[in-house]
């Protein structure tokens, strides 16, 4: 009896060795070792083991965090031929895998009749980059506003790219298509604020509109309109692209980047009102700003290079951490405990741990040759990974 046991034991590894099934916890159960390796950060999982490694990026494995950029070719020379001027306005998506350190290109936007080319440089504006405005909202990365070559909108409706489909799809349709906007989003719904349509008008440059994504289907964006919510008082929100933070239940916006003189305005989204910024969180919003959660604001002042945290007891700003990787900021995103800041023609993305004591900053270079235009933190997407290495 013992020796058949024996037989039919050895048997059984042998089947096992030639299928290449590995255990995830020798002796457990697979849908027990799950439940307790899913508590464990993947970044400790991703340093065991093979068998650890593929779970991690397995459907059953909470998807974890990772990066996403908006990424471009360099400036062009005043000698470069014309298609490799058509090329550096050619815009690429990435998301960046903290885990393996890893960049992986998402599939390209669909083509659709309604999209026109984004313009990311033009001749006459040689000294600037165009916007092209983006926001992460409900697990998604949405597109909302560019210029195309002959200075109009670009898109008159939002591309939505899903990480858990790997899929782009088109929003419905701006009532008005805007650039030079403010966007933002807040409670699952984005938002476009002012700007320019074809041409200045003060109607539109006073206008606000809302598109919930909470209220789609499993899989449409489109069928679910946008609507209007309260106006602006004036239409000086119009001067320059700009970002609207979600904070607390409400929308937080200025019309000018950087340190120059600026006015604050905050839309609250249960009362669909629009109120005057707090003194002191206008005071310090001196460069690009986001939110972690939509519960802790922070603002990188572009001079000084430092990151704070907005203080809504004292109405102030905390200084958090100076780096001369923060000079210069154009764009942060937070998420995860990590704020992300990109700088203007600089290609390195710089991470800050906020949650460590003291907060620590490293950088992470994108691919070759490629700038980043924007970055947002958004769930990792469900690319297949070749087989790791054991």
């Amino acid at each position: 009896m013992a020796n058949a046991t024996t037989v039919a034991s050895a048997k059984r590894w042998k089947l096992e060795d030639q299928t290449g099934y590995d255990p995830l916890i020798p002796g457990l159960p697979d849908h027990l070792a799950q439940l307790c390796l899913s508590l464990v950060p993947p970044a400790l999982l991703y340093s065991v083991c093979r068998s650890w490694r593929r779970f991690i990026y397995s459907s059953s494995f909470p998807p974890f965090l990772c990066l996403y950029a908006l990424l471009s070719r360099p400036t062009p020379t005043t000698t470069q031929s014309s298609v490799n001027q058509d090329q550096s306005n050619s815009i690429e998506f990435f998301s960046f895998d903290p885990i393996s350190s890893t960049w992986d290109r998402l599939p390209p936007p669909p083509r659709d009749p309604s999209l026109l080319p984004l313009l990311l440089r033009h001749p006459s504006f040689i000294a600037r980059n165009f916007p092209i405005q983006s926001v992460a909202v409900s697990g998604n990365l949405v597109l909302l506003a560019a210029t195309t070559h002959h200075l109009l909108p670009a898109l008159p409706r939002p591309l939505v790219f899903d990480p858990g489909s790997n899929r782009w799809r088109l929003g419905p349709t701006i009532s008005t298509p805007r650039r030079w906007c403010a966007t933002g989003s807040a409670e699952g719904a984005v938002y476009v604020v002012s700007g320019l349509g074809s041409h200045y008008n003060g109607e539109v440059a006073r206008s606000a509109e809302r598109w919930d994504l909470k209220n789609r289907t499993r899989y449409s964006y489109s069928c679910w309109d946008w609507e209007k919510v309260a106006a602006l008082k004036h239409g000086r929100f119009s001067r320059e692209a700009v970002e609207a933070v979600g904070w607390r239940g409400k929308l937080c916006m200025v019309n000018v980047n950087g340190s120059a003189l600026k006015e604050g305005a905050v839309y609250d989204v249960d009362k669909d009102q629009w109120e005057e910024m707090p003194e002191g969180m206008l005071v310090g919003w001196n460069g690009p700003a986001a939110s972690m959660d939509e519960d802790v604001l922070y603002v990188v002042d572009e001079m000084k290079g430092v990151l704070g945290r907005y203080n809504p007891c004292g109405d102030c700003w905390e200084e958090l951490i100076e780096s001369v990787h923060l000079k210069g900021a154009v764009q942060i995103a937070a998420g995860g405990g990590r704020v992300c800041a990109i700088r203007a023609h600089q290609s390195a993305i710089a991470v800050v741990d906020v949650v460590a004591r003291p907060p620590r900053l490293w950088v992470v270079d994108p691919p070759s040759a490629l700038h980043a235009l924007a970055v947002h933190i958004l769930p990792r997407t469900t690319i297949s990974r070749p087989e790791p290495d054991s």
